[in-house]
């Protein structure tokens, strides 16, 4: 570990965020006042803490955190894009991951906030309703809108599958990302522009002057599957990271992390299944995980095919190969 590291990748959930140093000059916020952070994942979170990263990733997370920008991750399923997001809001305390999965459908203001003004007409037009001037109780913020609130320190969230976008998503995050802020009109345009709003995690928080702005910039990590190219603005503005398909050493690692040293080497027959398939389709890891784990229980119920049955559960993401494999 290199000693200018915030996230280590050790897994063990002791790394500190306060060693992080301020921003650089063009990359400070000042929103307020600071929110108490929520409270971190729990420790039982065995995919985030089963996690090992290799150095690379390592590097640029660091590096997304020391400069305030965003981390855009490349790789097949199953190379633990998303995974990626949970090891590191586990491993520094930066509580739950914000997750904001993309479609073709989505907008700039999915990622910010929702309005409903059809609960609040609603509920104007009966005689006894007394609330109607707090228009705060008709706005959530979503993930993006959440993860931009004045938290002392960043927020993770995930933007999961960003090539799946509309074409203008990418450019239109570009501002939010510049800026750090966000407006919402309908809070400006009512009264002093004061309210409280609840976020995408369900808690309730004051914004002032209809903005929200924020003060540690959130660590946002955006995987995508390499579908598609993105704008040059785009990509200039973000942190790139492509994580590569595991090696027999990388892959006894996962299994040890996530089944123990002993299993792991009685599994070398179905490590070397799983490589020797890859070179004729696409896998991902967690099918091999599938594969150790059911041979393994199956096993002790009497005699078992473990090849057979590892293939069985590791068919080929992208269809069988013309001659089978």
């Amino acid at each position: 570990m290199a000693d200018w590291h915030i996230y280590t990748g050790s897994g063990d959930g002791n790394g500190s965020i306060e060693r992080l140093p301020a921003p650089p000059k063009w990359r400070t916020f000042n929103g307020g006042p600071l929110l108490t952070p929520p409270p971190p994942l729990s420790d039982d979170d065995h995919q985030a803490a089963s996690y090992r990263p290799d150095a690379e990733s390592v590097e640029q997370v660091n590096a997304a955190l020391y400069l305030r920008r965003p981390l855009l991750v490349t790789g097949r399923p199953g190379t633990g894009k998303s995974t990626l997001a949970y090891a590191v809001a586990r491993e520094l305390g930066l509580g739950p991951v914000l997750y904001w999965p993309i479609t073709s459908r989505s907008t700039l203001h999915d990622g910010l906030y929702q309005y409903d003004p059809i609960t609040r007409l609603y509920e104007a037009s009966k005689l006894d309703d007394r609330n109607n001037d707090d228009i705060g109780r008709y706005l959530r913020l979503g993930p993006l809108g959440t993860a931009l609130l004045p938290y002392q320190h960043p927020r993770v969230l995930l933007i999961d599958e960003i090539d799946k976008s509309d074409i203008d998503l990418p450019n239109d995050l570009l501002t939010v990302f510049e800026k750090g802020e966000f407006p919402i009109p309908e809070l400006a345009r009512h009264g002093n522009g004061s309210g409280t709003v609840t976020t995408a995690d369900n808690k309730p928080v004051p914004v002032s002057n209809g903005l929200v702005r924020c003060h540690a910039f959130p660590l946002v990590i955006m995987t995508s599957n390499a579908e598609r190219e993105f704008p040059p603005a785009f990509l200039r503005r973000c942190i790139r990271l492509e994580l590569r398909e595991p090696d027999a050493a990388k892959l006894r690692e996962i299994l040890t992390a996530h089944l123990g040293e002993q299993l792991t080497e009685q599994s070398e027959d179905l490590i070397q299944l799983f490589l020797s398939r890859k070179n004729k389709g696409q896998l991902a890891t967690d099918q091999l995980l599938h594969a150790v784990y059911l041979a393994s229980e199956a096993a002790r119920k009497g005699a078992v095919d473990r090849l057979e049955l590892a293939k069985h559960i590791m068919p080929f993401l992208d269809g069988e190969p013309p001659h089978g494999g």
